[in-house]
């Protein structure tokens, strides 16, 4: 049995006890807590289509080079490999790339919890906890987004919740996990 086979078995399990009436009433503990990155979130499916549309240098399908440039761009020591991988556990029509329905499918289930954290510290480059306006415009320049540090600085003041200039994971959670407004 997997790590991850025993994580999900031990989730259940907990799931189960809860749903029985099987607690202590006492709050979570950091140990309860640590299951909760097996949560998932399932993100917008527009959102979804803007994110294969940024990634896809192609109308309709994302290629091995465009997932290489896109982990070469967040730093992966291995993009090409990671690249290949993922096409080959993604491409279901084995056409060689990853057309909107296949990326779709990828998320039909939902996003991790897990995976949104991993995502934090993507930005958080000096690993202090927070997210600053110069990270933001540090990984958006990497990404080949260009946009002023006094953008960067609206964006962070939008989802900094305590007005200290800084997203830290609470607010990340909460700006990736809200239902997103209808233009």
């Amino acid at each position: 049995m997997s790590h991850l086979d025993i994580l999900s078995f031990k989730y259940n399990l907990d799931k189960l006890r809860f749903k029985a009436g099987r607690t202590t009433g006492r709050l979570l503990s950091a140990r309860d807590r640590q299951f909760s990155d097996l949560s998932t979130y399932k993100p917008d499916d527009e959102e979804m289509k803007k994110v294969f549309g940024m990634i896809a240098s192609q109308p309709g399908r994302i290629s091995r080079k465009d997932l290489q440039v896109l982990l070469e761009r967040l730093g992966k020591a291995d993009a090409s490999s990671q690249a290949r991988r993922m096409i080959c556990v993604t491409d279901n029509n084995k056409d060689g790339y990853i057309d909107l329905e296949e990326f779709m499918e990828v998320h039909r289930n939902g996003v991790q919890l897990g995976d949104i954290r991993r995502a934090f510290f993507v930005f958080d480059r000096d690993e202090d906890g927070r997210i600053s306006a110069e990270e933001v415009m540090a990984v958006l320049l990497k990404l080949g987004y260009s946009c002023s540090l006094e953008d960067c600085r609206r964006m962070v003041r939008k989802i900094d919740r305590n007005g200290d200039g800084f997203v830290d994971m609470d607010d990340f959670m909460s700006m990736m996990t809200r239902p997103r407004r209808k233009p």
